[in-house]
């Protein structure tokens, strides 16, 4: 993939993973996937503390990005809670309930893939 699409990107799921942070999701992660699929460009994997809570997340994922002009393509999951799938094509957002995150442990199936530190000191007055 081009480094310019990586990039971008990398930038979208920053700011996906400051929004989760920003609700307070648990094990924030973001997967760099360049050179080891061609599925996506990254992923971002948090984890909520029940069904409710990654509901939440899920939903105010959706809502902040939106505002930016970043809509899912697709949405897996939501009614149930457990596992939330937003797919932005670009990048992709993992929301788990803990125990469904242990049981499927994305982090160690890609684990060729590069971890990008999420920075949260860039969540914006806009978020909060």
């Amino acid at each position: 993939m081009a480094v310019a699409t990586v990039s971008s990107s990398l930038a979208a799921a920053q700011r996906a993973a400051a929004v989760c942070v920003d609700v307070k999701a648990n094990d924030v992660v973001i997967l760099n996937l360049d050179g080891v699929s061609d599925m996506t460009d990254c992923f971002l994997i948090a984890s909520g503390t029940s069904d409710t809570h990654v509901r939440s997340i899920a939903e105010h994922v959706m809502t902040e990005l939106r505002k930016e002009g970043m809509r899912a393509h697709h949405v897996e999951g939501l009614s149930q809670g457990r596992w939330v799938l937003l797919d932005y094509v670009d990048f992709l957002v993992h929301i788990f309930h803990p125990t469904l995150r242990d049981f499927y442990q994305l982090e160690r199936l890609w684990g060729d893939a590069e971890v990008v530190p999420v920075r949260t000191e860039h969540v914006t007055e806009s978020v909060k």
